[in-house]
C-alpha cells in the first residue's frame, strides 16, 4: 500500500490503557501469558496473530467481559473494578465493537444508539437524540434511523454499532474482528469508518485480520502468538522487517493470498 495512503500521525498523549503481568486461563490453557501492554491517547494498535493467540480474549479482558487470574489493566488510572456500578461507569468510557454487531433487534436503529446516552450517561432523549443522528450522519447511515437491524445489511449493521460505541464519548474503543462476519464488499464501508476515527484522534484497540487496515490506519502493530505479545512496530517495520520467526511465518501465509 502507499505511504502517502497512511494516517497522517497524531501527536500521541499519555498511557490510556495498561495492562501489567495480565494472565489468563481457561482451565488448563493458559491463553493470556505475562501480557505487558500500554496504548496511549490517541493511538491506534493493531493486534495481530493467528487464530487461539490469545487476541480476542486480550480485548475482551480490557473491559472485562473476561476477567483475568492475575496482573493489572488500567484505564486512564483507574484499575478495572471488579464487578457492580464502578465497573459500569468505566465500560462507558471503553467502547467496543463485536464481530456480530450485538444490536438489540427489537429496537430502531436509532433507539440502539441513544439507549446507552440516556440510561448510562443521563443525557435527555431531545440530546441524545440529537447525537445519535449526527453519529449516524458520520457512518453513513442516518436514512436507517427508523428501520430495524434486521432489515440492514451486515455493512450497515456495523456502522450502527460504531455510532452506538461513539455516542457513549468513549475514551477508547476496542474492535474485535469487526470486519469478519461480513461479505467481502461490505469490509471496506466498515473500514472506512474505522479509517476516519483513527484521522479523528480516537484512540483505538483493533483486532483483525485486516493487513491494508493495519497498514493505513495503526500506529503500532502488535503480534501475538500463543497468549504471549511476540513483537510490536511500526506497520511500516512489522510488514517489511519481521524480527520473529513467528511472524515471518504468519506474515509469510496472509500475505501470499
Amino acid at each position: 500500500m502507499a505511504v502517502e495512503e497512511a494516517v497522517p500521525a497524531q501527536p500521541l498523549g499519555g498511557p490510556l490503557v495498561v495492562l501489567e503481568g495480565v494472565n489468563k486461563h481457561f482451565g488448563d490453557l493458559h491463553v493470556l501469558r505475562d501480557i505487558n501492554l500500554t496504548v496511549r491517547k490517541g493511538e491506534v494498535v493493531v493486534v495481530l496473530g493467528p487464530s487461539g493467540s490469545g487476541k480476542s480474549t486480550l480485548c475482551r479482558a480490557i473491559n472485562r467481559l473476561e476477567t483475568i487470574g492475575s496482573g493489572t489493566i488500567t484505564i486512564d488510572g483507574v484499575p478495572l473494578p471488579e464487578e457492580g456500578k464502578a465497573l459500569a461507569e468505566l465500560r462507558a468510557d471503553v467502547g467496543m465493537v463485536f464481530q456480530s454487531f450485538n444490536l438489540f433487534a427489537h429496537k430502531t436503529i436509532l433507539e440502539n444508539v441513544t439507549l446507552g446516552p440516556v440510561k448510562v450517561r443521563r443525557k435527555s432523549a431531545a440530546d441524545a437524540r440529537a447525537e445519535a443522528m449526527e453519529l449516524l450522519t458520520r457512518v453513513g447511515v442516518d436514512n436507517q434511523a427508523d428501520k430495524y437491524p434486521a432489515q440492514l445489511s451486515g455493512g450497515q449493521q456495523q456502522r450502527v454499532a460504531i455510532a452506538r460505541a461513539l455516542a457513549m464519548q468513549p475514551k477508547v474503543i476496542l474492535f474485535d474482528e469487526p470486519t469478519s462476519a461480513l461479505d467481502p464488499e461490505m469490509v471496506n464501508e466498515v473500514l472506512d469508518v474505522m479509517i476516519s476515527l483513527a484521522r479523528q484522534g480516537m484512540t483505538m484497540i483493533v483486532v483483525t485480520h485486516e493487513m491494508g487496515f493495519a497498514r493505513k490506519a495503526a500506529d503500532r502493530v502488535v503480534f501475538m502468538s500463543d497468549g504471549q505479545i511476540v513483537e510490536e512496530n511500526t506497520p511500516d517495520e512489522f510488514f517489511t522487517n519481521p524480527r520473529s520467526a513467528r511472524a515471518q511465518d504468519f506474515l509469510s501465509k496472509i500475505l501470499s493470498h
